[in-house]
């Protein structure tokens, strides 16, 4: 695994393609960040579903149902920053109201630079972008693709 410069603000999602170490940007987006750890740390993340994936685009994942209807029961308020939605950035998904971002996220795969300045970029892929490409496509997709634990990078012993 990379040094990781910042454990406090870096996840490891292994999902059921394999590791994903993510590299958060409190800089950007201190209150998403925050919540993210705590989801995290609860435990929010396990074994949650990539519902859906759309090649050349993104892998979003989040929704406790597995459907993206649901999330955590907290909005947050949106912190677009200037940051582009490039392969690798993540970035959180929600509905039509700016304020409506909650526990799903979204990975890009590729350039997405369209989003830009209306989602809130909250970290980029630092590892296992590879793992990432090897999710299952689909709308929704059948027989999904999980994160098996995701885990704050300090919490992580050894």
């Amino acid at each position: 695994m990379a040094e990781i410069q910042d454990p406090e603000n870096t996840l490891i999602m292994d999902t059921t393609q394999g590791r994903v170490v993510i590299q958060m940007r409190p800089d950007l987006a201190p209150n998403h960040v925050a919540r993210i750890k705590e989801l995290v740390r609860e435990g929010f993340y396990d074994g949650i579903v990539f519902h859906r994936v759309i090649d050349g685009f993104m892998a979003q994942t989040g929704c406790p149902y597995g459907t993206g209807t649901g999330g955590s029961g907290k909005k947050l308020r949106a912190e677009f920053n200037s940051e582009p939605h490039v392969r690798g950035t993540v970035s959180m998904a929600r509905a039509a109201s700016p304020d409506s971002a909650d526990s799903q996220f979204f990975i890009c795969f590729d350039d997405a630079r369209f989003l830009d300045g209306q989602y809130t970029v909250w970290g980029h892929v630092i590892e296992g972008m590879e793992n990432v490409d090897k999710i299952k496509r689909g709308e929704p997709v059948v027989n999904p693709d999980r994160i098996t634990s995701m885990r704050v990078a300090a919490d992580v012993v050894g």
